[in-house]
């Protein structure tokens, strides 16, 4: 699976943060930063990622093809 993230949409809520931690992290000024750019996600973090995407309150993630 992809994501694809809207960067101007995102306000650095950290919910995607919370749901997949090994995908996205905020850092100290509440940027997002997305371990999978332009690639695609493990397996075994696909689960954690659609959380994220279901967790975001601006949704600013969502998964592509």
């Amino acid at each position: 699976m992809k994501i694809d993230v809207n960067w101007e949409r995102c306000e650095g809520h950290g919910q995607c943060e919370a749901a997949a931690p090994d995908v996205f992290s905020l850092d100290d000024d509440g940027e997002l930063h997305f371990a999978y750019d332009n690639r695609k996600i493990p397996e075994g973090e696909a689960m954690a990622a659609r959380s994220a995407i279901g967790a975001c309150p601006v949704a600013a993630l969502r998964e592509v093809q």
